[in-house]
């Protein structure tokens, strides 16, 4: 039994659809499980759509008919004028036209979550219906019942019990008629809101569903060959990993590095499941293989990218040393704020921390510190982290650019410039 994961650059057109069928064929035989993202940029869309609504600006419902004809584009391309999927997705899109006729009321969180999710709800019952066109047998799947959540809006914590119980009780019987098709990047709380996993999740998604199955292995389909040291939208002469340890990967998903999500491994590194990343133009090349015994080897440094980064410095108002009791407060207000730390130094008298901007986000953890704390900060930065990194490597890294906060150990640098 396979788990495939395919992500929005993949299914971004008719043609991507198209492909994703072809490569499916390939795998005649195999129980398959297929994890889709939302298509193309649409979650970004449905980001921006979020926003407009929460706002009430003006352009929130263009907003929302480009995302809709975008998607209905695509249909026209695949099917006949009648077919069923178009009143699927119609239906679908209707969730968001019932979220944003009343005026915000809950948390930013809950909306964004109700409304971002509806991307991949509509991808899966586009592929899903196109497969079947395609004479791939296909069963379209609700994710939002099989993987349980608390209620940690946008940052889903999976209840693992409960959903190991579900995805045992019914998806093998399911995989046994057909291939499965769902939704990356959701889950569901008990009480049938819709939560999401953290951005990029559908990996994750793919590696849930393997662990609890039990899957021979995860193959996500990238718009790159493999993992390479660095994004090659930034940096020349890139080269590809042929195989990689489980600990390396954690490690760079951990600083960053944006072809996996960070929460990805772990559950497959317990069930001793393989990840393979590979490109989906050239479903026949090797990529990369992610493994318990996956060799390394680093003929360049790791070089990860972190952009749209707040710099923050906290110091106590009575001018007391940053203490145990200190740090305890402060790092419970990142927790509730569900903001994460990338970088962190201490000194006697401040805390500095570097992480990603999200305004709603920062601006509650702002409010909060200044009730106890002075605070000090930049934004708009880089964070620049290299593993298995040299001397030269980092000075043309850093060339021309302005030093904020730099911290060097034995396998990596990470150095914040503006």
């Amino acid at each position: 039994m396979l788990v495939f994961k395919f992500g929005g650059a993949s299914v971004k057109d008719a043609d991507g659809i198209i492909n994703l069928a072809n490569v499916v064929k390939q795998y005649d035989g195999q129980q398959l499980l297929i994890v889709v993202s939302a298509m193309g940029k649409t979650t970004n869309a449905l980001e921006k759509l979020t926003k407009a609504y929460v706002d009430q600006t003006e352009d929130m419902h263009g907003i929302f008919d480009s995302i809709k004809k975008y998607h209905f584009d695509i249909l026209h391309e695949l099917f006949e004028a009648n077919d069923p999927v178009f009143d699927d997705v119609a239906n679908t899109f209707v969730e968001i036209d019932w979220a944003i006729e009343d005026e915000p009321h809950d948390s930013y969180d809950f909306i964004y979550d109700q409304i971002v999710s509806i991307g991949e709800l509509v991808s899966t019952r586009i592929v899903s219906a196109y497969l079947n066109k395609a004479g791939i047998k296909s069963q379209w799947l609700d994710v939002r019942g099989y993987i349980h959540t608390d209620n940690s809006y946008r940052e889903g914590i999976v209840q693992w019990d409960k959903t190991r119980a579900s995805i045992s009780k019914d998806i093998p019987a399911m995989l046994q008629k057909g291939t499965v098709v769902t939704q990356g990047f959701l889950g569901g709380t008990s009480e049938n809101f819709t939560t999401t996993l953290g951005r990029e999740g559908s990996d994750y998604t793919a590696s849930i569903f393997a662990s609890c199955l039990g899957a021979e292995s995860v193959t996500t389909w990238k718009d790159v060959p493999g993992i390479l040291n660095a994004d090659p939208k930034y940096f020349d002469d890139t080269v590809k990993f042929d195989e990689l340890s489980y600990t390396e990967a954690i490690e760079m998903t951990y600083y960053g590095a944006s072809v996996i999500h960070p929460k990805t491994i772990k559950p497959l590194q317990n069930a001793k499941i393989p990840l393979l990343v590979k490109p989906f133009t050239h479903p026949d090349a090797p990529g990369t293989v992610i493994k318990e015994d996956g060799f390394n080897k680093f003929e360049k440094p790791v070089i990860i990218l972190k952009q749209n980064q707040v710099l923050l410095s906290i110091s106590p108002i009575d001018y007391s040393f940053v203490s145990e009791d200190h740090l305890s407060g402060i790092f419970g207000l990142f927790a509730q704020n569900q903001v994460k730390v990338n970088v962190m130094q201490t000194s006697a008298l401040s805390f500095t921390v570097c992480f990603d901007y999200y305004e709603e986000r920062f601006e509650k953890l702002l409010r909060n510190l200044k009730q106890e704390f002075k605070v000090k900060y930049n934004s708009g930065l880089t964070l620049i982290t290299t593993r298995h990194y040299d001397e030269n490597s980092l000075k043309e890294l850093t060339a021309g650019k302005t030093i904020l906060l730099e911290q060097i150990s034995r396998n990596t640098a990470q150095i914040v410039v503006r």
